[in-house]
């Protein structure tokens, strides 16, 4: 009867936890486990989660807490963090739950069963999966950009630990399992292997050339390191569309992009300054608020083009008379109207030039008029 309820809980947390993953406060999780009681402990909070799960938290110490779950008035499994963070995880869907009463939960971002070696994080922390050769206990080692690993820590809970490396949240299943999430961080990636034993190549200075400058005509492109580690940007500059800036993830996914009609990205700090100039620079941070930029030159145009401000098409000369390829006639304004005429193109001129000869033709019809009227003031004084 037990396992059928907790087949059906499950399926329905899977249903309702399956979306993109959120920092949650007082999340309930479904542990593995018989379901726990609330006993000697102060309840300090209750939650319902989007998918109807009650969640009491209870205090059972200066750093021991309780989590557990309730579903149509049924417990369905807790989670206790006891001095250590504590995690559940069914199917898929984790909860962690630390020692001071706060939580965490999420979806996916699991490489399961992991392979040993070196793993990055979303946040572009490295570490070790490894293996105690006494005991065969799965443990993890922060590793830094030299290679250099920090030392390794195993498992120390049952079914799965807990640990903090970076900004990421790492659960380690006791069968080597691996889940990390980066709490704040828009973007979520499971761990990716780098390989075993081999030392990760550390990321490049913001800024570094990494490919280019490529010219094509009026247009050069070259690959710089971003400020995120092991991401790009791709530099346009492009003498009649302008600078553009496109940030590539380190999958190549394109994740944000600034160019001379949208020159701020501020989501992932691209701001482009002097887009209109034939020196625009591209500016790169972390974080809003007051962090500052790092700067980097756009690559410079081709000597032959000297401008960013795309260049006017040529009118065709004017010729005089008709006739010949059917060239345009140009028409000079004369007096008053050429006194204060002043012509920056073909185009414009041309365009004077009507205005002039639309001027022209209303003095004559003016004329006309006060020659009319003046007959018929003469015929009348004639009697």
């Amino acid at each position: 009867m037990r396992t059928a309820l907790r087949a059906a809980v499950a399926t329905a947390l899977l249903a309702g936890l399956a979306v993109t993953p959120v920092l949650a406060t007082g999340t309930a999780f479904a542990a593995d486990g018989p379901a726990a009681t609330a006993e000697n402990g102060t309840l300090v909070r209750t939650e319902t989660l989007y998918n109807g799960t009650v969640v009491k938290i209870y205090k059972l110490g200066p750093t021991w807490y309780r989590a557990e779950s309730f579903k149509n008035g049924q417990s369905i499994g807790s989670v206790e963090a006891n001095a250590r963070a504590a995690a559940g995880n069914d199917n898929g869907n984790y909860l962690v739950l630390f020692e001071d009463g706060r939580t965490l939960a999420w979806r996916g971002n699991v490489v399961s069963p992991a392979e040993l070696g070196l793993y990055r994080l979303a946040d572009g922390t490295v570490v070790e999966l490894g293996k105690n050769p006494k005991d065969g206990r799965f443990g993890l080692q922060p590793v830094d950009k030299t290679g250099q690993g920090g030392g390794f820590v195993y498992a120390y809970h049952p079914v799965r630990s807990v640990w903090t490396y970076g900004k990421a949240v790492v659960v380690l299943e006791n069968d080597g399992g691996l889940a990390a999430y980066v709490p704040g961080q828009a973007e979520q990636a499971a761990p990716v292997h780098l390989g075993a034993g081999v030392n990760p190549k550390p990321a490049p200075k913001p800024g570094t050339v990494l490919s280019g400058p490529t010219a094509n005509g009026c247009t050069v492109t070259e690959k710089i390191a971003s400020v995120f580690p092991y991401w790009t940007v791709t530099l346009t500059n492009d003498l009649k569309k302008g600078p553009e800036a496109v940030l590539r993830d380190d999958a190549g996914k394109v994740v944000g992009t600034a160019d001379r009609q949208h020159p701020v990205d501020g989501r992932y700090g691209l701001k482009i300054e002097g887009a209109d100039t034939a020196a625009p620079k591209l500016g790169q941070r972390t974080q809003g608020g007051d962090m500052p930029y790092r700067w980097v030159d756009f690559p410079k145009l081709p000597q032959d083009c000297s401008s960013t401000t795309p260049t006017a098409t040529p009118t065709p000369a004017p010729t005089s008379g008709s006739g010949g390829n059917g060239g345009q006639t140009t028409v000079v304004p004369k007096g008053g109207v050429a006194a204060g005429a002043e012509f920056g193109s073909v185009e414009h001129a041309n365009d004077t030039a009507l205005l002039a000869s639309a001027g022209g033709a209303a003095a004559v019809v003016a004329a006309g008029l006060g020659f009319t009227a003046l007959r018929r003031r003469t015929a009348a004084d004639r009697g």
